[in-house]
């Protein structure tokens, strides 16, 4: 069974989604931190951000693995060094690039093949798995959202401002639904749920009985 969760930045998908395949006994897909590590090398590399091709040549050579909670990069764990709010900001150039994302939906759906997963990300529902059979879209205000993002950046130590937050997360929304491949939409069939006010535990009991109730 696939369980596709899209959404926009900071709507604790992620994290719901690890815990609720947990919960489940199903593999957890992470399609973000794919598109992160892709970055991160981009900037390690130093690459020309204004010349897609030179990115997309990159992530061809890039083997990442994806366990349930940890992200490989050519053997390297890369898990912490993706979520800086340097390497978020950089991540469009990633998402943007259309041979960059045909590569990681070939990889997400490799990872897919033979599996129960819960997968989350902006086009999993619309693009990456279109025939799943549970179909879930994660959102908050914008307001929830940045305060999410700013304490989870203060946790891991960054000097942020939630003003600063607010701003590059309009940016990245705006760019999301604008993209014109993989762009961030609600697929016909999905499941809204809005998380605002919610615990992370009382988020994860409602996606479960929505999977539940889509489960033969």
């Amino acid at each position: 069974m696939i369980v596709t969760i899209d959404g926009p930045a900071g709507a604790g998908k992620s994290s719901a989604a690890r815990r609720l395949a947990r919960r489940l006994g199903f593999s957890f897909l992470d399609t973000g931190a794919m598109y992160r590590a892709v970055a991160l090398a981009g900037r390690r590399q130093g690459v020309d951000w204004e010349n897609p091709p030179e990115l997309s040549a990159l992530a061809a050579g890039l083997r990442l693995e994806l366990t349930d909670d940890r992200i490989f990069m050519n053997g390297e764990d890369v898990t912490e060094a993706i979520r800086t709010l340097e390497i978020t900001t950089l991540t469009q150039f990633a998402a943007d690039n259309e041979a960059v994302r045909r590569r990681l939906i070939d990889q997400q759906r490799k990872f897919a093949e033979g599996r129960n997963i819960v997968t989350e990300g902006r086009d999993q529902a619309t693009v990456v798995f279109p025939h799943a059979e549970c179909k879930i879209f994660l959102t908050a205000s914008e307001e929830e959202r940045a305060r999410r993002r700013f304490q989870d950046l203060l946790a891991r130590g960054e000097e942020v401002d939630l003003e600063e937050v607010l701003k590059k997360q309009r940016v990245r929304d705006q760019r999301d639904v604008e993209r014109q491949f993989g762009g961030l939409a609600k697929a016909a069939d999905s499941i809204e749920m809005v998380t605002d006010g919610l615990s992370p535990e009382q988020v994860v009991d409602r996606l479960e009985e929505i999977v539940r109730a889509h489960q033969h």
